[in-house]
């Protein structure tokens, strides 16, 4: 078994920042690609970045490339998602996400997922 839990999220002002991480138990964890995924209201479920085993491969959507970046702990068992220049249309929930195939990550099909943290951007 493999559980996420999401913390970070919050209410911030246009052009602020936030730092989302994304606690793991299960002890194939840190062998796993990790993710982050969002949610708006009235929107389908988008990809914003994901992470390699080794820390060594990201992906990031294009709409927060610049802003966002991910970064991992595996000695903690930790998934990041610092986020800069935040954007009202950023509002959403975030989900972690993890899968051993980091195809079927990206591609929003992962095995596991977080219950999600509440971002927020006002203007």
């Amino acid at each position: 078994q493999v559980q996420l839990v999401e913390s970070g999220g919050g209410l911030v002002q246009a052009g602020g920042s936030l730092r989302l991480s994304c606690a793991a138990s299960g002890r194939i964890f840190s062998s796993y690609p990790m993710g982050w995924f969002r949610q708006a209201p009235g929107k389908e479920r988008e990809f914003v970045a994901a992470i390699s085993w080794r820390g060594g491969i990201t992906y990031y959507a294009d709409f927060v490339k610049g802003r966002f970046t991910i970064s991992r702990d595996n000695a903690n068992n930790t998934v990041y998602l610092q986020m800069y220049s935040l954007k009202p249309e950023d509002t959403a929930v975030y989900y972690c996400a993890t899968d051993l195939d980091l195809d079927r990550l990206r591609g929003g099909a992962p095995a596991y997922w977080g219950q999600g943290t509440q971002v927020t951007v006002s203007s």
